[in-house]
């Protein structure tokens, strides 16, 4: 596969860093300490396209192929990581889905609104009791008349509170994957409540929200996909999710090299500067050749996406191995920067915080490597 950049797919880069660093950068810090963030940023996102940069362009989108869309996402990840997950979560666990599954009536009532931020969306597949085994999901939906009534709750959602329609998973036939359905709830429907969820180690400024349905009515023309296919929904949008996720992985490590090498050029300690030792050149080393290497399994991965070929198992390597570089970047950047590494002075310290949750969501790598090996061998461990 060829990896060049076009000169269109350079200019993209170029926008998303500019854009990054006038409207993300500077306010970074200030809303990791107060587990707030500007809610224009919203808007920002959504007038330069971002919000719906990988939804189809007669619904308002941009219609990034995926590896443009990757290249968006690896500067949001370096900026930071609660914005990525804003665009991340919107256009690729949402919009895509709904792009993908929805009928035209849908696509037209809710993709314009993902894409110009009316309504941003959201995952609802965790529950309290089910994280990495969602076939297990204890949600319900009940048929009543030509309606569905839904009870249940969520937890761990990205833009729960803030989201304006919630793809909510729930079983409406038999236990396991078989018996899941996907619905699209919007957020103002009478029993439907969303609470901020706070204290988080990283992602402090991101919306992350348990959402609560108590009786939830929606009509069947809310169904998201065909009756019992909400297990095939879900995976597909992590499919998804799961590329962008590896590709803002690489910009947060691709953050800690750069952040890394500034402070070892410009600190002197021993009476010269501290890049001029081997083991910190070795750390600053490592972590640039990991970056790269898992920047190439997520272009893979977005590439084959692009070419109509099957992804799953490349998403999956791609995301587990980009998130665990993230976190051994992270850690050796703090290392770089010893003391300073472990104040918010320096971005390290939130790097590495935001890092540790990118190999829990979205498949553990626990859950990745079982699902690489199932690929692999034909052999399921999980059950």
């Amino acid at each position: 596969m060829d990896f060049t950049l076009t000169a269109e797919q350079e200019l993209i880069r170029d926008t998303a860093r500019d854009f990054c660093d006038r409207e993300i950068v500077p306010y970074s810090r200030e809303w990791d300490r107060t587990e707030t963030m500007d809610r224009g940023i919203v808007a920002k996102l959504a007038e330069i396209g971002f919000l719906g940069c990988a939804l189809p362009e007669e619904y308002g989108g941009m219609g990034l192929d995926t590896v443009s869309y990757c290249l968006v996402m690896e500067e949001l990840g370096k900026a930071d990581s609660s914005v990525r997950g804003i665009v991340s979560v919107n256009n690729g666990l949402a919009g895509k889905t709904i792009a993908k599954w929805g009928t035209d009536e849908q696509k037209q009532e809710w993709l314009p609104q993902l894409a110009d931020g009316q309504a941003l969306g959201c995952y609802g597949l965790t529950e309290p009791g089910s994280g990495s085994d969602p076939a297990s999901l204890v949600t319900r939906a009940e048929r009543d008349g030509g309606d569905w009534v839904i009870s249940g709750s969520k937890i761990f959602i990205t833009l729960g509170s803030w989201a304006g329609v919630a793809l909510v998973f729930a079983r409406t036939g038999g236990e396991g994957p078989r018996g899941i359905t996907c619905f699209l709830v919007p957020a103002g429907t009478p029993g439907f409540s969303a609470r901020k969820i706070t204290g988080k180690l990283g992602l402090r400024s991101q919306d992350t929200a348990e959402l609560f349905l108590d009786g939830v009515r929606v009509p069947d023309s809310a169904r998201l996909g065909d009756e019992g296919a909400g297990f095939k929904v879900a995976m597909s949008a992590l499919d998804n999710g799961r590329i962008s996720l590896a590709a803002g992985a690489v910009g947060l490590a691709r953050g800690c090299v750069e952040a890394s090498t500034a402070y070892a050029t410009e600190r002197t300690q021993f009476g010269k500067p501290i890049a001029g030792f081997q083991l910190v050149q070795e750390l600053i080393a490592d972590a640039a050749v990991e970056t790269e290497a898992a920047r190439l399994m997520a272009w893979r991965a977005a590439a084959l996406a692009d070419a109509g070929q099957p992804y799953t198992l490349a998403a999956s390597q791609a995301k587990y191995y980009a998130s665990e570089v993230a976190v051994r970047a992270a850690n050796a950047a703090l290392q770089v920067h010893g003391g300073y590494g472990y104040i918010d002075e320096f971005p390290v310290a939130r790097y590495l915080r935001d890092a540790r949750v990118l190999t829990l969501y979205e498949g553990t790598s626990q859950v990745q490597k079982l699902l690489i090996g199932r690929a692999l061998t034909g052999e399921s461990a999980f059950v």
